[in-house]
């Protein structure tokens, strides 16, 4: 496994890797922000077949981090990502300075469709998707720009991340497969996160609480003659509050737009989403049904 930080670099070092025996590789990639826990390694695993040369990048991108959130704090724990990686069978690690991915300030941005973006996460989060896909286009751009394409592995955990990006990528005929990582979780249901390690011994203990809410309200509003969703989410959002966290949503959405599903919607098509704090660690979650 070798570690290049400028794009030049990245791009010679796929063009110089042996791959296929072809000479023009076709990469997966996986785009992280480091701090890897067991669920990146998954989805750095998943990809290991899907292409001739393995890339994973480490970034955390100021971009998609509004000025009070946790940029300046968000773990970073190298030497370890590495060990991990290479375990793993990654090939080639893109661990760019900040200088190296905006030379000069990044004032061409990407904005997503606000019907996607703006809602959930976007709307408790602004910009961020903004972030999100301008810089998953320039790692797209810098990945796969001499192969003409290839395939990107993204985690359900970020599931309106993975729709947004699914969607980037129709809209500009971009030549990238994303292809999606089921959500790795602890023994007791906890999904794997970086923010994970923010928790207190008794907050980690009953973290557990934002995916039992996930499955309470996907039964609910399953059950025959179940009220109307709106107050299924309230009733969730409620019960949540009185176990001691601070929810900013727990909704019912379509899979495919993220939208409020219509009156019968057949299962197999939806996805129960929440983000909730927990002392001062925001977690995210959701269960598809």
């Amino acid at each position: 496994m070798i570690t290049v930080r400028t794009i030049p670099e990245l791009r010679a070092a796929i063009a110089a890797h042996p791959g296929a025996g072809r000479p023009s590789k076709r990469p997966a990639f996986v785009p992280t922000m480091g701090n890897l826990h067991d669920g990146h390694i998954a989805l750095v695993r998943q990809a290991r077949p899907l292409g001739d040369v393995l890339v994973a990048s480490i970034f955390v991108n100021r971009l998609q981090f509004l000025p009070h959130e946790d940029f300046d704090s968000y773990p970073r724990t190298w030497e370890a990502d590495c060990a991990k990686l290479e375990a793993a069978g990654c090939d080639i690690v893109f661990a760019p300075r900040e200088s190296d991915l905006y030379p000069e300030p990044q004032t061409f941005k990407l904005q997503p469709d606000p019907q996607l973006a703006d809602i959930l996460e976007g709307h408790f989060r602004p910009g961020f998707f903004t972030g999100v896909c301008t810089v998953v286009m320039k790692l797209f751009s810098a990945v796969f720009f001499a192969s003409g394409g290839g395939t990107a592995v993204f985690g359900k955990k970020d599931y309106q991340q993975l729709m947004v990006i699914r969607r980037m990528v129709q809209q500009f005929a971009l030549p990238v497969e994303v292809v999606a990582g089921e959500t790795a979780r602890a023994d007791d249901g906890l999904a794997l996160s970086s923010r994970n390690g923010y928790l207190s011994t008794a907050e980690r203990a009953q973290a557990v609480q934002l995916s039992a809410a996930l499955r309470a309200l996907a039964q609910a509003a399953q059950a025959p003659g179940a009220p109307p969703l709106a107050a299924l989410e309230q009733q969730a959002l409620q019960t949540l509050a009185q176990q001691g966290w601070a929810p900013d949503y727990l909704t019912v959405r379509q899979r495919h737009d993220l939208q409020p599903p219509a009156a019968g919607a057949a299962a197999g098509t939806l996805v129960a989403l929440g983000a909730a704090r927990l002392g001062s660690t925001r977690l995210i979650d959701n269960l598809e049904f």
